[in-house]
């Protein structure tokens, strides 16, 4: 396991109670010293990690032998460890991205870092709807792995997707498999943002409605990318797409969901962050992804203007509600484009002919 925050120990946790050998990989010094002094790591307190888990800062030692390779490391860092773990890894072993965004420099999905930085490499994605803490729990789980299917279009039992499933299932972790890891990836990298729009509506004191409608429409903007990425719209649909989104955008578990109430509740943007909040991050890159591909995703936009161009939370929200009259589902979406009547000047007006 790469990376030894939150995610990764829980993952670890995880995987041991599937009776798999564990190494968690830390970047810090002291969190693995106490890890060894107490057997808690300090980025996931209250959960006792087993003798059987060991945490090590040595790259070298935590790969050596490993069958599979999970990294679980912010987005704009992937690259980075990557390199370093593809100069040790042993040729053919898969590797297991639990990393979710997009590349800032580069608009590259986290699969095209790996293609790029471990070319050959087999590799699937890990999502859905899962916090930290309540795996760590051992409370009931499903995930999705999703790689590329085999030639006849079937998981057999010796892909990649199919082993790396086997590895972590057990009792309480129920991993799903499927064939669009675009449409996996793109969930996972604006659920994040979506986190931070439906935090702004909590701390604004709003109430259901917009919260559903924010969660509606930002599963079209997750589609609509999707696609244009050669993903599939109905994976939105799946644990990787609504699962995550209604998890993360509905409790302050989430990072991106109380940042996005700290901005909602008043506080300038550049003081309500704590620990690492990925939808900041991806607020920007998913919004320069969709701009270059020409699809249209207006509360991506709007949560990138709040929290990197000071636009006031009302006047975003204004915006949103006054943009141009639109259909859906998705297919539908072009057939309509109308003015809201609410941008007119005030005047006298027969809504009906």
């Amino acid at each position: 396991m790469i990376g030894g925050g939150a995610w990764g120990t829980a993952l670890a946790l995880a995987a041991e109670r599937a009776g798999r050998e564990t190494r968690l990989w830390l970047r810090e010094a002291e969190a693995a010293a106490q890890i060894a002094r107490t057997r808690h790591n300090p980025f996931l307190p209250g959960h006792r990690l087993p003798d059987s888990i060991v945490a090590t800062t040595d790259l070298a030692a935590a790969l050596r032998g490993a069958e599979l390779a999970v990294l679980v490391v912010p987005s704009q860092h992937l690259r980075g460890i990557a390199t370093r773990v593809e100069a040790l890894l042993p040729e053919g072993v898969p590797v297991t991205l639990c990393a979710k965004g997009i590349e800032a420099d580069t608009g590259a999905l986290m699969t095209q870092v790996i293609a790029e930085e471990m070319p050959g490499r087999p590799q699937a994605v890990l999502s859905g709807p899962s916090f930290a803490a309540e795996v760590a729990e051992d409370q009931p789980t499903a995930v999705t792995i999703a790689a590329p299917a085999g030639p006849d279009g079937i998981f057999a039992e010796g892909h990649p997707a199919a082993r790396i499933a086997v590895t972590f299932a057990s009792r309480h972790f129920r991993p799903y498999l499927s064939d669009d890891p675009v449409g996996v990836e793109v969930s996972g990298a604006v659920k994040n943002v979506l986190a931070v729009a439906s935090g702004i509506i909590a701390g604004r004191g709003m109430g259901s409605n917009p919260r559903a409608a924010l969660l509606a429409r930002g599963l079209a903007e997750i589609s609509r990318l999707s696609v244009a990425l050669g993903g599939r719209a109905e994976t939105v649909l799946g644990l990787s797409g609504a699962g995550d989104v209604i998890l993360t955008c509905s409790s302050t578990q989430s990072r991106n969901f109380s940042f996005g109430q700290a901005i909602g509740a008043g506080r300038a943007p550049d003081t309500a962050r704590g620990a690492v909040v990925e939808g900041v991050v991806n607020a920007r890159s998913v919004l320069a992804l969709a701009q270059k591909l020409g699809v249209a995703m207006p509360i991506c936009e709007a949560v990138d203007r709040i929290v990197h161009h000071g636009l006031p939370v009302e006047r975003a929200i204004a915006a949103l509600l006054t943009g141009p009259l639109r259909a859906e589902p998705r297919a539908l979406e072009h057939r309509a484009s109308i003015a809201h009547p609410a941008t007119e000047a005030p005047q006298r007006r027969r809504v009906f002919a």
